[in-house]
């Protein structure tokens, strides 16, 4: 062989060698990489995340190193999501909970409670079952818990959905709608699968959150001593109600005892009680103390409202319900605006309205569309009376 050829041989051969080393180490750095970038999303412990090979990073889940909100790292509360639901909702309770996996209980993994007034079908619980690792439970709902009552007097309760109907109201004509908000008001928190839990945050189907949720609600509200927490309010129909604040004075009248003293009751009236004002908390996004529903004050409002009939002789929804009495049994203090939670049930969205939430949270919502700029909202009677 001549000296060429052995310098062409000798070129190769280090071309090859050097060829093999650098792949490798290529290999091997995309793979610390890799890990390393897995690791940096994550901060206090969990859980396993399921897609992260246990052999080659610690067994722990974190929670996001930007979160700007922070409660008590690694701590959890007595907490459950509570879905009311039909087995026709089931794609549109897929992407509920799809989207508030992903924007929140991915990296808390708080359980679910679905419940429905007849049994919910194999296939909707494995088709939901699927989607999250979190704990989910399926319940039947008592039948005098949502059935409209014996002592009703079907007759005036008839006549009413009629006049409803023939003034154009919203669901004025559906005993199932009044069934709902009656369960909501007065039954869901006594369920035997909710009794368990404390705190609950209420999910409805084909509802939308638009920003990364990176602390817990649940912690904050327990550690702040809060009993009700909501991101949107507005006018309610005055047709639905029309005796509602009648018997809401009735009642303090009877029980004045339950008035807290640092109230907000300047966010339901504007002349110091006399007359209602329609705003209401819309609580089909709520997060709430459910001791506060199952305490003395509640049970006894409840029960009053249940024996004047209104949820069928009316209207009476579990929205002003729920916001009369958390605004006039709580102190104005307790009640938690959630500016930093991006959420659409249509047609109205609540998006934050702080440039920096608004970023940090990597939100898809419009600011300047917030339903809190529109005249039908009550946000601004809010933000009056706790000095916003």
């Amino acid at each position: 062989m001549n000296t060429a050829s052995r310098y062409l041989y000798l070129v190769l051969g280090a071309v090859i060698s050097f060829h093999y080393i650098l792949s490798f180490t290529h290999q091997e750095y995309g793979r610390i990489t890799s890990l390393n970038n897995i690791a940096s999303h994550f901060r206090d412990e969990t859980k396993t995340p399921a897609f992260v090979d246990q052999n080659l990073v610690p067994l722990k889940y974190y929670a996001p190193s930007n979160s700007w909100n922070e409660t008590a790292p690694g701590r959890r509360a007595n907490a459950a999501f509570v879905i009311l639901c039909r087995n026709s909702d089931l794609l549109r309770i897929l992407g509920s909970i799809r989207e508030i996996e992903d924007r929140f209980n991915r990296r808390y993994n708080y359980p679910y409670v679905l419940l429905n007034e007849v049994e919910f079908t194999d296939d909707f619980k494995r088709r939901v079952s699927v989607i999250t690792s979190a704990k989910m439970e399926f319940g039947l709902i008592p039948h005098d818990h949502w059935f409209q009552p014996d002592w009703i007097d079907e007759d005036k309760a008839t006549q009413a959905r009629k006049k409803m109907i023939s003034q154009s109201i919203i669901y004025g004509g559906s005993i199932s709608y009044r069934n709902m908000c009656r369960f909501n008001s007065g039954f869901f928190f006594k369920h035997d699968l909710v009794k368990k839990y404390r705190w609950y945050w209420r999910i409805e189907p084909n509802v939308h959150f638009h920003c990364d949720i990176n602390f817990d609600p649940f912690v904050y509200m327990e550690e702040h001593k809060k009993i009700y927490g909501f991101t949107i309010t507005m006018y309610e129909y005055e047709e639905t109600i029309t005796t509602l604040w009648k018997h809401v004075k009735d009642f303090v009248d009877l029980h004045p005892e339950f008035v807290a003293e640092d109230n907000a009751l300047d966010f339901l009236s504007d002349d110091g009680g006399t007359t209602y004002n329609l705003c209401h908390f819309w609580s089909n996004f709520e997060i709430a103390d459910m001791n506060f529903w199952r305490g003395t004050a509640y049970t006894a409002f409840f029960d009053y409202l249940e024996s004047q009939g209104g949820f069928y002789y009316e209207r009476w929804g579990d929205a002003p319900v729920h916001s009369i009495a958390a605004a006039l049994f709580a102190s104005k203090d307790q009640i938690q605006f959630f500016d930093e939670i991006g959420y659409e049930h249509h047609p109205y969205t609540h998006c934050p309205q702080d440039e920096e939430t608004w970023r940090r949270g990597m939100c898809t919502c419009e600011r300047e569309q917030s339903f809190d700029l529109d005249s039908y909202s009550c946000t601004n009677k809010w933000d009056k009376i706790i000095g916003r």
